[in-house]
């Protein structure tokens, strides 16, 4: 059975199917806040979809990471770093790419285990 979370009229903000939970992508609240504030901002959203699906980053699978700079990349990793499992780590991939709002530094999505 499909089942969605915090749905809206465009998308949920994740969707569990077959023992998985997709993130959509997630954005920090304070679109003005420094790269490692969005990033805690951006992780906390994960973390919050995770246990409302039933599970938690101990069993993420796979995270997408956006930079529209990428020289954030060191930054947003110290905040990263120490908010992942690192029993458990993710496949992970980092790109550069313009992001829908100039204000946003990262953006994130993620596939989880139930």
């Amino acid at each position: 059975m499909i089942q969605r979370y915090q749905k809206g009229s465009r998308m949920s903000q994740a969707v569990s199917y077959g023992g998985l939970v997709y993130i959509a992508g997630q954005v920090a609240e304070n679109r003005k806040a420094g790269i490692e504030d969005q990033t805690r901002d951006v992780l906390g959203k994960i973390d919050a979809l995770l246990e409302e699906a039933g599970t938690d980053r101990s069993r993420l699978i796979a995270v997408n990471v956006f930079l529209p700079a990428i020289v954030d990349f060191e930054a947003m990793n110290s905040v990263y770093d120490s908010w992942i499992d690192i029993e458990n780590p993710p496949a992970r991939a980092c790109t550069e790419a313009r992001l829908a709002d100039p204000d946003l530094r990262v953006e994130m999505t993620a596939v989880a285990a139930l």
